[in-house]
């Protein structure tokens, strides 16, 4: 038996989509994946896992970053419990560290234990709702003075325009490509849905869009309401222009069910409706982060309190972030460099990432036994400097 490790070539591209989609047990459009976004392991010449990484860009707590976006991975089961996805990862992260341009790697994962053997962890929480909009009312009701209008086709600049707004300020939202614009949000609706844009401003003054898909509920044919309404993407740059999203839907009369699949972990709603319940949420993992260098990715992160932070790394897959280093965070450029010091706390590679992501504090790591506390007055100083500006979260599969 021989095994091989390589990017698939254009011919083997069928191959790929055949592999990726028969592991994962669903349909894998490679239509924009070029070849040399794989990575792939061969048995005697067949193509045994598929693996591909887009070159994306994200919002780092303001901040733009290059990050590598995992996607496509899988082994067919008669190749599975050999080891070709381990030696996949360590190959791409040895790469992507000495080609030192993308220092984070993120995914979503069809099971996140497969990925946090890795070094991965958790980084957002997804949520989701699923409610009939007669609940849309509000606990302390206000009115909003602006107005909803329908997309115009020439003004698809308009749409990117308020999502770089609203974005700029996040942790995990990726940077929209025209193709990701038109694969994603904007992407055809099922056979017989009908997808919407709406804009809403005031005075004139756009603050907010709402995309949308419109369809007959299964089994719908009979009296009463009977259509469905799937969020594909909300925008707001205020909170009047959140209210008005909900109070446009909520005038809906013809819909019995809205879902939205893709929920903020901060999303104002549940703290704003008068029975929260009744929008059924459920929560699930969203991304996975993994941190390829420690040096180059940190100090890219924006800060918004300044401190300094000693710390000590275990990584058995990247060895170059093993070891004590010391941050020195700051509002403006921060810094990182290896330290003799004694560390605050020591903490496996999997735990920094959801630090410096902002989905755990310090002190909740170290409340669950994430991190070991070598000095308990630092975890103050974590918590304030790894704060983040929101919740994180991505409005955007990949």
């Amino acid at each position: 038996m021989s095994v091989e490790f390589r990017p698939a070539s254009q011919e083997e591209m069928e191959r790929f989509s055949y592999v990726a989609s028969t592991a994962l047990v669903m349909n894998v459009d490679n239509t924009n994946v070029q070849p040399e976004f794989t990575y792939c392991a061969f048995e005697d010449g067949n193509l045994a896992t598929s693996y591909a990484e887009w070159p994306l860009i994200m919002r780092f707590n303001g901040e733009s970053v290059p990050v590598a976006g995992v996607t496509m991975v899988g082994t067919l089961p008669v190749y599975r419990r050999r080891g070709y996805l381990r030696q996949i990862m360590a190959d791409r992260f040895q790469l992507l560290h000495e080609q030192g341009e993308r220092s984070i790697s993120i995914l979503y994962a069809s099971r996140a234990a497969i990925y946090q053997r890795y070094g991965y962890a958790v980084v957002s929480t997804n949520n989701s709702y699923n409610f009939d909009p007669r609940y849309l009312q509000f606990s302390v009701p206000q009115d909003v003075s602006g107005t909803f209008r329908e997309l115009a086709d020439d003004e698809f600049p308009l749409l990117v325009d308020l999502y770089r707004s609203f974005r700029a300020d996040r942790m995990g939202y990726i940077h929209r490509a025209k193709a990701m614009w038109d694969y994603g949000v904007l992407g055809s609706p099922p056979a017989g849905g009908q997808l919407r844009k709406v804009i809403y401003q005031e005075d004139g003054k756009p603050l907010g869009y709402l995309i949308y898909v419109m369809e007959s509920t299964p089994g719908g044919d009979g009296p009463g309401p009977n259509q469905r309404l799937t969020i594909r993407d909300l925008v707001w740059l205020t909170p009047a222009a959140y209210r008005a999203v909900w109070y446009y839907i909520a005038k809906m009369d013809l819909v019995s069910n809205v879902i939205w699949g893709r929920v903020p972990s901060d999303d104002p709603l549940p703290h704003l409706l008068l029975e929260p319940r009744a929008l059924r949420k459920t929560s699930g993992d969203g991304l996975l982060g993994r941190i390829i260098d420690i040096d180059r990715a940190l100090p890219q992160r924006c800060y918004d309190e300044e401190g300094t932070l000693t710390f000590e790394v275990n990584d058995e897959l990247c060895p170059w972030n093993q070891g004590r280093w010391k941050l020195k965070a700051s509002t403006g450029k921060s810094s990182i460099s290896r330290t003799g010091e004694e560390p605050q706390v020591t903490m496996p590679v999997s735990t920094l990432v959801t630090l410096v992501f902002g989905q755990l504090s310090a002190t909740e790591a170290a409340r669950m036994g994430r991190l070991t506390v070598n000095e308990a007055d630092a975890l103050p100083v974590w918590d304030r400097v790894m704060r983040t500006r929101y919740r994180p979260s991505c409005a955007d599969g990949f």
